[in-house]
């Protein structure tokens, strides 16, 4: 186990006494980024379930094929990366700049320990900005004049939502999504996955279990949805293929165009998060 942050390490405005769902995420792919609040959360879900690290690995490598693809095959140029979480591995601006340095990356997010993070590691890199906003108020994230500085909204942009709208509660998740698409120029993708309930009941059985720690502790949020919610959540979108057998749209995040054959099979948890790739025409 990876030694956690003292109080005494926090940024400014951080609460180690209250649970952050991206230090959380960035201990199950194996950051330090984490006081203890956050390791008795991650401490209760293995115990409910033990593969729940493979729900955090099949949402990272869904983000990062699904950016190499819209960086080597599209003419995006201006990402907007919607609750980027802790600094890791192949980060979005990583992954797009590599490509073509001139990518433009703009993160979102309102968590003190990820704006710190993002903000130190970002000093030096000209095409890469953290903006703080609340990403389920679209008109704030929109209207935010840093963002409105380096994204060019009469242009095609991509938008990342991965792994962030399982955390928004209620019934609004769609409405949410259409004021963002409604924003995008015709070119522009989508790019989304969220906590996932196959609807088949040994897998229904994982997701309830994960859900009913997320929800009912400190953390509040972490809902799975269904198929057919997920995809209402992008409205007037085209929906890509996601592996060469499927129709478009929804597939497991592992199965999304994965890099090589599968050699050992997905574990039920891996199968409780997807992802979904959209194009605005």
């Amino acid at each position: 186990m990876p030694e956690t942050l003292s109080p005494s390490q926090k940024p400014v405005g951080v609460d180690p006494d209250r649970p952050s769902i991206a230090r959380i995420y960035d201990g199950f792919l194996g950051g330090n980024n984490f006081y203890e609040v956050d390791r008795m959360v991650m401490e209760k879900i293995r115990a409910a379930v033990p593969e729940a690290v493979d729900i955090a690995r099949g949402n990272r490598g869904f983000h990062n094929r699904a950016l190499r693809m819209l960086a080597n095959q599209t003419k995006i140029r201006q990402f907007v990366d919607c609750g980027s979480g802790l600094p890791t591995a192949e980060n979005t601006h990583q992954i797009v700049q590599r490509i073509d340095k001139d990518h433009t990356v703009v993160y979102v997010d309102n968590d003190p320990v990820v704006l710190a993070h993002g903000r130190a590691l970002l000093v030096e890199n000209d095409f890469t900005h953290m903006v703080e906003a609340d990403i389920f108020q679209p008109r704030a994230v929109l209207g935010h004049d840093e963002v409105l500085r380096h994204i060019d909204f009469s242009e095609p942009v991509a938008l990342l939502h991965v792994g962030t709208m399982h955390h928004f509660e209620g019934d609004g998740a769609t409405e949410v999504m259409r004021e963002y698409i409604d924003a995008l120029a015709p070119g522009s993708y989508v790019v989304l996955s969220h906590f996932f309930d196959p609807e088949v009941p040994e897998l229904t059985e994982i997701a309830k279990r994960i859900e009913n720690i997320l929800t009912q502790g400190p953390l509040g949020a972490g809902r799975f949805r269904t198929r057919a919610e997920i995809e209402a959540m992008l409205p007037g979108l085209e929906f890509l293929q996601p592996n060469a057998t499927s129709a478009p749209g929804l597939a497991v995040c592992d199965e999304w165009w994965p890099d090589g054959p599968r050699l050992t099979p997905l574990s039920g948890s891996a199968k409780c998060v997807a992802g979904i790739v959209g194009v605005k025409r």
